[in-house]
């Protein structure tokens, strides 16, 4: 995979030492950290959402990758902070800044600071399969239609 490209859309993130680019908080991690790009602590009410940006674009451009931006299992365990999207799909073809929809799904309002890393980011392999209309499947799994709950607890 070649580089991903990232644009700084807003110069805070360059100016103010309390955001930096994005970075991984170890060799080991595997997502990048998403940092709120606001000007003053926000408080998300219990039970809302807010629209946050990142003050950064970035372009994958290779259509075998795109980029997922997940919660913060640390936020999202201790203070009920998700995505209200749960997961956010960008494509290797958008180029607009990362957003991202902050849902407080506990009962208590959370204050979200500056440069606070509130998501992360990663870049997957995309399968690009082609559809094959068929009347019947090659074979019959084990499984077949069995839907929800087929498999374990109902």
């Amino acid at each position: 995979m070649q580089a991903v490209q990232v644009k700084v859309l807003n110069d805070k993130v360059m100016q103010d030492e309390a955001f930096t680019l994005p970075t991984r908080a170890t060799d080991g991690s595997a997502g990048i950290d998403l940092r709120a790009c606001i000007d003053e602590p926000l408080t998300i009410k219990a039970g809302s959402t807010h629209l946050i940006g990142t003050g950064l674009a970035v372009y994958i451009q290779d259509p075998s990758y795109a980029g997922m931006i997940l919660p913060r299992s640390g936020l999202g365990h201790k203070h009920g902070i998700v995505l209200g999207n749960l997961v956010g799909l960008i494509d290797a073809d958008y180029q607009g800044e990362l957003m991202v929809s902050i849902w407080n799904r506990s009962e208590e309002d959370f204050v979200l600071s500056p440069a606070e890393r509130m998501a992360q980011y990663i870049v997957v392999p995309i399968a690009r399969p082609e559809f094959e209309i068929v009347k019947d499947f090659s074979d019959e799994s084990i499984r077949g239609a069995g839907g929800f709950g087929h498999s374990g607890r109902q």
